[in-house]
C-alpha cells in the first residue's frame, strides 16, 4: 500500500508535509514528488502512469493559484486523487475553487486550505476500505482521539 505526494512548487514543501505526518502515523508508504502540470507536462504524466504501475493506490495533490495539478492528475488516472488547496493568491479561495470544481466524470476529493494533513487521513481511510490493519489502526486512532479531548476538557474552561 503506497501514497504518492504530489505539488508543483517546492515552496509548498512546508505546508504538504502534514499528508506526510498523518501517512507516517499509520506506517504507510509513501513518495513526495515535486511535478507541475504546466512546467512539466509530460513528465508528470510519466510519473502518473509509472505510479499505476507501481500500485499506488492514493494520490494527495497540493497546489495553489491556478491549481490545475490535482485535476490533471485525475484526468490520467483511476487511482483515487485528493487535492489540497494552497494558500496564494486570494488566500487560497482561487485555489479551492479550481480543485473543487472538476468536470462531471473526473472528481478529485478536495480538503480545506493548507490541511494536507487532513488529505493524509483520507488516503488513510481510502486505504482502510481494504486493509484490516489499516482499519484497526484507523479505530484506535479516532478512539484515543476523543478520550483525549474528554479528558482535556473534562474540567470546563475559564472565560
Amino acid at each position: 500500500m503506497k501514497v504518492a505526494i504530489i505539488f508543483g512548487s517546492k515552496s509548498d514543501t512546508e505546508k504538504m508535509r502534514g499528508a506526510a505526518a498523518a501517512l507516517k502515523e499509520f506506517g504507510i508508504e509513501y513518495k513526495a514528488l515535486i511535478l507541475s502540470a504546466h512546467r512539466v507536462p509530460e513528465k508528470l504524466t510519466q510519473v502518473v502512469h509509472e505510479l499505476e504501475k507501481e500500485d499506488y493506490q492514493c494520490i494527495i495533490a497540493g497546489a495553489g493559484l491556478a491549481a490545475h495539478l490535482p485535476g490533471v492528475i485525475a484526468s490520467q488516472t483511476t487511482i483515487p486523487v485528493i487535492g489540497v488547496p494552497i494558500n496564494g493568491a486570494l488566500e487560497g479561495m482561487d485555489a479551492l475553487l479550481s480543485i473543487v470544481q472538476m468536470p462531471k466524470s473526473i472528481p478529485v476529493a478536495t480538503v480545506g486550505i493548507n490541511n494536507s494533513y487532513n488529505a493524509g487521513m483520507l488516503a488513510v481511510e481510502i486505504l482502510a476500505l481494504k486493509y484490516p490493519d489499516i482499519r484497526e489502526k484507523l479505530i484506535k486512532f479516532r478512539v484515543e482521539m476523543k478520550e483525549k479531548f474528554i479528558r482535556e476538557n473534562q474540567e470546563g474552561v475559564e472565560l
